[in-house]
């Protein structure tokens, strides 16, 4: 590529993450996820849009989209503990198998019934089959709202464990419509040789990282995070050329990692989050330039069509029917059932069959994209007030105004936590040593509005004061107690 067509490249590529990002607060006034945001974002730059942009590579997108979403997974799985995916794995585990196939069988069946070929029906339903947690919880954000338990940790390893699962459907649905395989008992052996070739996958790389990272001294913080980076790739890489799901290993890969005392924990996640923010904005936009607008208004009746079907019957009875063999509240039921909001994976999906050379895929990428715009809308406009009304919405605690890291080569068995205080906290109006703190813990800093408190035995607490503590992860427990739940 030449320089100057480079520079071409890097500008526009530039101005469209610039634009996205700045505009990426409309999307919570809006109460919509951002993703819609991007991706019309995308649309406007496009080719039929006022940007012009050229792009129907869908080789290059799929790809792309694929390296983005380990980027995703794996920042998904540092942030998921691996307390939360013992609790609720069953549960999430039925979620992420039997409800992703029954939601494909049924939005298959209406598709046919509706008129599209068998084949492209069987691939629609499979690729739209995912949720995404991060769609959701965005929409709960732009709310003031955070979801109580155990419906959080539920829909949050689910989406986790589910994208995997969506990947084999659509890979073996679209294998076996081209000949390139054939159905019968061998490819239900081959999707469960991807699952469990994947599952042990992520065991093994987790436990091999957490080993390097122990043992490893690197001479900067900042090479910490190419560690896991190299982690979460190699464990993809290999994992897949094996015959398992290397999504899946990616996910797993990371809660193993994160369940261990982190060198540089912080600055680690907090690189992958922006890792993951990047690939976000870069596959939304991507996909948004991919769209050609003027071939949606040929499936809009039954773009509209699925998309209330799998609102409205499909991911309720693919969630109801499996949760009914969990002892789990009914308003936590309907809250799942309903909130099963599509991301940028069914649009990454429904490449493929593209990239496979499948007759008519081409109408697959749009329809799929038509029901996935739907679904951000409705159900998506309704997230936050079906949590209020469930009583599943708990508020947001303010976010401190300042943070702590302890930033060292060594690894000392403490960290620091955010607490904020209110008016119902125990510890409101208590003086600092007052507080039963545990052997070893301490309180660091004490943040007042826009003021530093220096924290001092007669400092008193009050009400939306944010309090830092230096806690061993042995007694985290005793001071969740004594504040509350700690700040996110």
């Amino acid at each position: 590529m030449e320089p100057t067509a480079t520079a071409i490249v890097l500008a526009a590529g530039g101005v469209l993450l610039l634009v996205a990002a700045v505009a990426s607060p409309f999307s919570q006034r809006l109460g919509v996820p951002a993703l819609l945001l991007f991706v019309l974002l995308g649309m406007v730059a496009g080719s039929e849009g006022i940007g012009g942009i050229p792009f129907e590579d869908y080789a290059l997108a799929f790809r792309l989209g694929s390296v983005a979403l380990v980027c995703i997974l794996f920042d998904a799985g540092l942030n998921t503990p691996l307390a939360d995916l013992r609790r609720v794995a069953l549960p999430a585990g039925l979620l992420a198998t039997v409800s992703v196939v029954l939601t494909a069988m049924v939005v298959a069946a209406v598709a046919a019934f509706l008129g599209l070929p068998t084949p492209l029906a069987l691939v629609v339903g499979a690729v739209v089959s995912s949720t995404d947690a991060a769609a959701v919880f965005s929409v709960l954000r732009s709310g003031g709202i955070r979801l109580r338990e155990p419906a959080r940790s539920i829909l949050e390893v689910e989406s986790g464990l589910n994208d995997p699962m969506a990947v084999i459907l659509t890979t073996l649905t679209t294998e076996v419509i081209i000949g390139a395989r054939a159905i019968g008992l061998g490819t239900l052996a081959d999707l469960a040789t991807q699952l469990g070739v994947g599952a042990l996958g992520g065991l093994v790389f987790g436990v091999l990282g957490r080993v390097l990272l122990r043992s490893v001294r690197l001479p900067a913080g900042g090479l910490y995070p190419v560690l896991t980076v190299a982690i979460a790739f190699t464990a993809f890489g290999l994992t897949t050329l094996v015959g398992g799901s290397g999504f899946l290993a990616v996910y797993l890969a990371a809660i193993v990692l994160a369940s261990d005392r982190l060198p540089y924990r912080a600055g680690v996640r907090r690189v992958h989050d922006a890792l993951a923010w990047l690939a976000q904005l870069s596959m939304f936009l991507m996909l948004g330039l991919l769209v050609f607008p003027s071939r949606l208004y040929s499936v809009a009746s039954t773009g509209l069509l699925l998309a209330g079907v799998l609102a409205l019957v499909a991911r309720p009875l693919g969630v109801l029917l499996p949760l009914l063999l969990i002892p789990l509240a009914h308003r936590d039921r309907v809250f799942i059932a309903w909130v099963g909001l599509r991301g940028a994976v069914p649009i990454i999906l429904a490449t493929y069959p593209v990239l496979r050379g499948m007759p008519h895929a081409e109408q697959v990428f749009d329809l799929v994209f038509f029901v996935t715009l739907v679904s951000c809308i409705i159900p998506g406009g309704t997230v936050v007030r079906l949590a209020r009304r469930l009583g599943l919405a708990e508020p947001i605690t303010p976010t401190p105004p300042a943070s702590i890291e302890l930033v060292s080569l060594r690894d000392y068995p403490g960290e620091f936590v955010w607490y904020s205080v209110d008016h119902a906290s125990a510890v409101a109006g208590a003086l600092l040593r007052e507080l039963p703190l545990p052997e070893g813990s301490v309180v660091t800093l004490v943040v007042r509005d826009d003021q530093v408190v220096i924290p001092r035995g007669d400092t008193r607490l009050e009400d939306r004061d944010h309090v830092c503590v230096l806690v061993t992860p042995e007694d985290r427990w005793l001071l969740d107690l004594l504040f509350g739940r700690a700040e996110d």
